[in-house]
């Protein structure tokens, strides 16, 4: 009997052991299985990824060549209707392909060149532009300027023409570009790879950049912030200067963040923490320790002060603080807090560049926020004897509808960073208010907002 039994449990554990081995057979069956899925999603991943790439460089490819057509028909356009229309077509094409620069797997730094490039030829075709729809034609050295843009982007087409035929040869693989932003990653880059597009820059000769009026030309882009004077000041002074912003007493504790030198303006940033635990935001610049922004975070939940009450506040307080002569221009209220934008005010005339923003808390007056670097990026005395058209033959070239309820004159930023002397004219049409700017030196109209008086503020677009 017990031999039996014996058998009979050996057949047992036979049966267990192979249904063991099944189980096990199936589990590493189903990891093969999911494995191989797993890569040929990844190889299909890849696969995509390097056609989106492929596409983006392309189309960055032909919209370089575009942009060298468009400009060497630049260089012998004679009419300005003709000539605005091909330098409108410049604008467009050099915005596509900053656009597809921006989608390939580079490190900025390293298309540098490239990007201010094609920055400057859109924007500097965009300033021609304008020249030629007011039926100027272009001077010796707008054609000047024009030839060197040329000339550099017949030099970046050949350069994309031979990465192109790398990438179409695998020298240069998308994938491993992709890896190298990842230090695990950056000794497996390939040379070829890797220095093909930092090869780029290189070979993109020097090119150094124009100087004219706008937005991305050399001179403005280092331009010193004219508002920002005084000396550079340690860490200390600007925690003086924060305790002198806020209030000592309210102040529980400051803590410092540190010095932020890469800025572009470079400052100190502190964390306050007020007496009843709430945090304020502070940033003094190293230049001068002028406040660029605060901003106290508390909820308000009652609204008591007046408009007029909150505009007096944010000017005592812009006083108190260094800040003469601001004239409140529009406002915005919102959860209970009213965001008024001030300009400086030189004899006067508008300086809508030097803006400066205050938050004013309608529940007790409290100002919980500053924010100063249209100030201190444009602050400066101007000329203001440009003047060479009068009042009455800037009104003569306004719109007969508008019908005119104040009149005076200001200096407005241009899209190129630039400022122009301008009559300012406020007036409706209909229901509709509107702001007009005619320039003061050439009697052209610069700019038209309208004024949206709405239940939050009083704004401009």
């Amino acid at each position: 009997m017990k031999i039996y039994m014996n058998k009979i449990q050996d057949w047992v554990d036979r049966l267990k052991k192979g249904h063991m081995l099944s189980v096990i057979g199936v589990f590493l069956l189903i990891i093969i299985i999911l494995g191989i899925l797993l890569y040929q999603k990844q190889v299909q991943a890849r696969q995509v990824s390097e056609d989106t790439y492929n596409m983006a460089f392309y189309e960055l490819v032909d919209y370089v060549e575009n942009v060298e057509t468009y400009l060497a028909k630049s260089l012998i356009s004679t009419t300005p209707q003709h000539g605005a229309e091909t330098l409108t077509s410049l604008w467009r094409e050099a915005n596509m392909a900053q656009t597809y620069l921006s989608r390939l797997p580079i490190e900025s730094q390293e298309l540098e060149k490239t990007q201010k490039f094609l920055n400057q030829v859109s924007d500097y075709s965009y300033s021609l532009s304008r020249k030629n729809i007011y039926d100027e034609s272009l001077g010796e050295e707008d054609l000047k300027n024009l030839k060197e843009l040329h000339d550099y982007s017949l030099e970046l087409e050949s350069i994309l023409n031979q990465l192109s035929e790398d990438i179409n040869s695998g020298r240069i693989k998308w994938g491993e570009l992709t890896k190298k932003g990842n230090a695990a990653f950056a000794q497996q880059v390939s040379t070829e790879s890797k220095d093909g597009f930092s090869n780029l820059e290189e070979n993109f000769h020097e090119y150094s950049g124009l100087i004219y009026d706008g937005a991305f030309s050399e001179h403005l882009t280092n331009e010193e912030k004219k508002g920002l004077t005084g000396e550079n000041i340690d860490e200390e002074k600007a925690k003086q200067v924060v305790t002198q912003l806020i209030n000592q007493d309210k102040i529980k504790e400051i803590s410092s963040l540190g010095l932020s030198e890469n800025a572009t303006i470079p400052s100190y940033t502190f964390s306050v923490q007020t007496n009843d635990d709430k945090n304020i935001s502070v940033s003094i610049s190293q230049k001068g320790g002028h406040v660029i922004y605060m901003n106290y975070d508390r909820e308000v939940t009652s609204e008591i002060i007046s408009q007029d009450d909150a505009d007096n506040i944010g000017k005592n307080f812009l006083s108190k603080h260094g800040f003469e002569n601001m004239k409140e221009t529009y406002y915005l209220k919102q959860d209970g807090i009213m965001t008024i934008n001030y300009a400086y005010n030189q004899d006067g005339v508008v300086m809508y560049p030097d803006l400066i923003k205050v938050k004013v808390a309608l529940d007790n007056g409290e100002v919980l926020g500053i924010e100063t670097t249209g100030y201190l990026n444009n602050h400066t005395i101007r000329d203001i004897s440009k003047i060479k058209i009068s009042k009455e033959d800037a009104k003569k070239t306004l719109n007969k509808k508008l019908n005119i309820e104040s009149e005076g004159m200001a200096y407005i930023p241009t899209e190129w960073k630039t400022e122009i002397l301008c009559y300012e004219f406020k007036g409706k049409v209909d229901n509709t208010e509107f702001l007009v700017y005619i320039n003061a030196e050439n009697g052209r109209e610069e700019d038209i907002l309208v004024i949206k008086d709405t239940p939050n503020g009083v704004l401009t677009m």
